[in-house]
């Protein structure tokens, strides 16, 4: 049984600063930093659509530094660059990773932490998370937030998918929702889909097996969509 789903995440001053000294003792991400991030950029989400919130910023950069742990990274880079990746959606969904690279870049305040080198890599980092971008990301730091950005959890995954159609096409049939809902599934998650992960032992590997065991019975991701859909259009 699918329990309707609840952020995970609650935000509060200095959350990140705080998962990131838990996590690791060598952590040294600047509280300014940190300040900055929570009060100009990350309020930002709460304008966007539901599957890219506030909930969705948080678990991309709790994601990010627990991946960055892992590797010889710049944690500052990682945490910058999971707070900016979808701040493009203010403009436009299409394109929405390039504009938010130029929006990473343009910011002036950033220079007070990172060189130009360091953002120019940023904003490569932000341009390459998308999943159905064309081309491997070009560093270590776009591998790390395209694989955080994935989150891949079965019902959360699921939800999202319903939620972007419904926010596209609201007064489209059930039906036509079902059908979209099922082929962005095919395209992206099942075997031979778009959708890259960088990481194998990134906690989305066993997920996506998950997931895409429920995209393959047709009847059980029926009755999924259908207790996701009615839950929505509440």
């Amino acid at each position: 049984m699918y329990t309707k789903w609840k952020p995970e995440y609650v935000m509060y001053p200095g959350f990140f600063h705080n998962f990131a000294h838990q996590n690791n003792t060598n952590s040294m991400i600047p509280a300014t930093l940190t300040h900055y991030i929570e009060t100009e950029i990350i309020p930002r989400y709460e304008h966007f659509d539901k599957a890219h919130n506030l909930s969705h910023v948080q678990t991309v950069i709790e994601e990010s530094l627990s991946l960055a742990a892992k590797y010889d990274v710049n944690e500052n880079m990682a945490y910058t660059i999971a707070a900016y990746h979808d701040t493009g959606l203010c403009r436009d969904r299409a394109t929405h990773h390039l504009l938010s690279g130029e929006i990473l870049k343009q910011d002036k305040t950033l220079r007070q932490w990172f060189s130009e080198e360091e953002i120019e890599t940023m904003k490569e980092a932000v341009e390459d998370h998308r999943a159905s971008t064309d081309h491997e990301p070009r560093s270590i730091y776009g591998k790390i937030v395209a694989e955080a950005d994935r989150v891949i959890d079965p019902v959360i995954t699921l939800r999202r998918t319903v939620q972007y159609g419904l926010k596209q096409k609201p007064e489209a049939e059930e039906e036509w929702h079902y059908q979209r809902f099922h082929q962005h599934l095919m395209e992206k998650y099942a075997p031979g889909g778009y959708l890259k992960l960088w990481f194998p032992e990134s906690k989305n590997a066993e997920r996506l097996k998950e997931l895409q065991k429920i995209i393959a019975d047709e009847a059980q991701l029926k009755n999924i969509f259908q207790q996701l859909f009615a839950e929505e259009k509440q």
